[in-house]
């Protein structure tokens, strides 16, 4: 039930129903409690399949209050025990195999409540959580069924603030309709955007095995690689909005994940639109304690760059390990780690030569900014490859191609990425300057409502004509 299927909106919508039949705090909390007791019992066919999965969510319970009781002795070991137990229970390649459950058990959401969990602990630790965390509250934080399966990653401290309003949160017509929107426009990009864009990755990926023209095999492996990104934030960042939408009926205000990524003209400004819940994650609790430390023991004007570089390297390679146990996670986020920490020198070093000012005329330059757009679309769709393949494949795919078709399917990816985003780009300012009452058209209430009808009637027809449901989320795996 982790995907926006009708079943889950059904379940959504019951829970939502339930949630608002009192307006009691205690109520609201144990209807919600209910609701996320019964979507995590979905996932599972047994209750011992359970006992992992509630072991590692109650002993962090319990590591919270050790870790307030003697905050001195007792944080750094707890803080790589529970890595550890979870590093374990998700059978990471470095951890003997000998030393696995052989039954199988849940770990839908695993990887976020790791987050949930260590983000408690260091915020307890230092002081900046001081209240205790009622175990309501926590098990309510931990597992809410609206950002269990794909998150976003919230911090504690807005969802405590929201509980504290929660007795007095009553639904009101607009807040409905708006929630009802983005809950529509969620639905489309999974079961329609996604589905459309996976079935285009799977044919461009089988013609690959077929004997074809040059041109026409450049063609099919672009296919294959642009695809891919495509499928991966309509299918993601759908569920995001659904589940914002369903927050909003609840009262929740959870968190942006995504901001119009693939518009991103450099990869640091990439990731701050991509999952930006992760990145604003890393960059509390790794990137920034790293760079001050960095900096701290190696006090050095000269070398500033380096370590901000270095930080930033660390920092987005972790996204790779938190991703999966496999070595092609390991090198995706490797990857993701040289993106960013190359971007970052290639920057400075540019800035130190030209100057900031004539820097800034260029970073402004259109023409600049659209190729960039382009490099950065390439490099993410590059190293998606290590995210939804496996070595083997890799290997399939290369031979697939001499040096000449591998050189012009990339170079296709980055001419048609550059010129597609940049007309995609002038197009929208175009339409967000039509102007209705004095607002931008597309965000007029009449507009949202007729698009909302036809995203309605669109998903139904689609999802009743092709009698197919719409693609699994990618992230419900972590």
């Amino acid at each position: 039930m982790g995907s926006p299927s009708f079943q889950f909106l059904s379940f959504a919508f019951v829970a939502v129903l339930a949630y608002h039949l009192h307006r009691s705090a205690a109520w609201r909390q144990t209807m919600l409690l209910a609701a996320n007791l019964l979507f995590l019992a979905s996932f599972s066919q047994g209750a011992w399949s359970f006992v992992p999965f509630a072991a590692f969510v109650i002993l962090g319970y319990g590591a919270l209050q050790w870790i307030r009781a003697f905050p001195r002795f007792s944080f750094p070991l707890i803080l790589v025990a529970t890595i550890a137990i979870f590093a374990w229970l998700k059978k990471y390649a470095f951890v003997p195999g000998s030393l696995f459950l052989e039954f199988p058990y849940v770990t839908v959401g695993l990887s976020y409540i790791l987050f949930r969990l260590l983000h408690l602990m260091v915020d307890t630790h230092t002081g900046v959580l001081r209240e205790r965390i009622p175990v309501v509250s926590y098990f309510n934080y931990a597992l809410n069924f609206t950002t269990l399966v794909s998150g976003p990653i919230q911090p504690y401290r807005d969802y405590s603030e929201m509980q504290a309003s929660a007795a007095a949160f009553r639904l009101s017509v607009p807040a409905t309709l708006s929630a009802i929107e983005r809950i529509v426009a969620g639905l489309f990009k999974v079961n329609i955007l996604a589905l459309l864009a996976s079935i285009w990755h799977t044919r461009a990926l089988e013609a690959l095995g077929a004997p074809l023209p040059m041109s026409w095999k450049i063609f099919q492996g672009a296919a294959v690689m642009v695809s891919y990104p495509i499928f991966l934030y309509c299918n993601f960042s759908g569920y995001i909005d659904v589940v914002i939408g369903i927050g909003q009926l609840l009262g929740f205000t959870l968190p942006e994940n995504f901001n119009r990524p693939f518009s991103s003209d450099n990869f640091i400004n990439f990731w701050s639109r991509w999952h930006i819940t992760l990145s604003n994650w890393l960059k509390t609790y790794v990137y920034n304690p790293l760079q001050l430390e960095l900096m701290r023991r190696f006090p050095s004007p000269s070398l500033e760059a380096v370590w901000i570089a270095l930080a930033l390297f660390v920092t987005f390679s972790l996204v790779g390990i938190w991703h999966g146990q496999t070595s092609e996670f390991v090198f995706f986020g490797f990857l993701q780690g040289f993106g960013v920490s190359a971007n970052q020198v290639y920057r400075s070093l540019l800035k130190k030569r030209m100057g900031r000012k004539r820097f800034k005329t260029l970073s402004s330059n259109r023409y600049y900014v659209a190729v960039s757009r382009g490099f950065t679309f390439s490099w993410f769709t590059f190293t998606l490859l290590w995210f939804w393949s496996n070595w083997a494949q890799l290997r399939a795919i290369r031979a697939a191609f001499n040096g000449v078709a591998e050189f012009g399917v990339w170079l296709t990816i980055f001419a048609g990425s550059t010129l597609l985003l940049n007309a995609w780009e002038a197009a929208r300012a175009r339409i967000l300057a039509i102007q209705f009452d004095g607002i931008p058209m597309v965000h007029s209430p009449y507009w949202r409502m007729a698009q909302s009808v036809a995203l309605v009637v669109v998903v139904l027809g689609v999802t009743l004509l092709m009698n197919q449901p719409g693609p699994e989320i990618v992230y419900q795996a972590f």
